[in-house]
């Protein structure tokens, strides 16, 4: 791979794997959703792509959830598969969003961002609760982009495959 692979998060395909058919890699990727995860991977065809990880912030489960964590951007990991290459080509994306009655909604003064990101977010709330029991921790929250990017990017590898993060130019 390039000098600036640290940058985009770029990983070439692990030497001794074979390379599987991007049929495999594909249903690995989808078999790894699972329902406490925060995120989901999902077909990217609307998108004109192969795969796409994002925040589950349209998921009536979560909205209270990341209502609470005051998120304020939607996240996405845009996959193509390029089997030339052997390598799962992403693009990350944010966008801001606004909360109005507890449904999210894009911003109509959107700020958006298109290449790679490392964020995390997080924080913990005390109030009384509901049940009347007394004071406590009433949620506890985590989000960070590694947390979707890093279970792909090891499927990828376990399959042969690389990752290389597009931080410019066609997908």
């Amino acid at each position: 791979m390039g000098l600036l692979d640290w940058i985009t998060g770029s990983k070439s395909a692990p030497s001794g794997v074979a390379r599987q058919p991007v049929s495999a890699l594909r249903e690995a990727m989808l078999a790894s959703n699972r329902d406490t995860a925060p995120f989901i991977i999902r077909d990217g065809s609307p998108e004109g792509v192969d795969l796409v990880a994002e925040w589950r912030i349209v998921d009536a489960r979560w909205y209270e959830i990341f209502v609470k964590a005051s998120l304020t951007k939607v996240f996405k990991i845009l996959m193509k598969f390029d089997e030339a290459r052997g390598e799962v080509r992403s693009l990350d994306q944010e966008w801001t969003v606004e909360w109005r009655a507890g449904v999210p909604s894009l911003s109509l003064s959107a700020e958006a961002f298109r290449g790679q990101k490392v964020e995390m977010s997080f924080g913990t709330a005390y109030a009384f609760k509901e049940d009347l029991s007394g004071w406590g921790k009433v949620y506890e929250y985590r989000f960070k982009t590694q947390e979707i990017k890093d279970p792909l990017i090891e499927i990828a590898q376990q399959h042969g495959w690389g990752w290389k993060g597009v931080a410019f130019g066609k997908l």
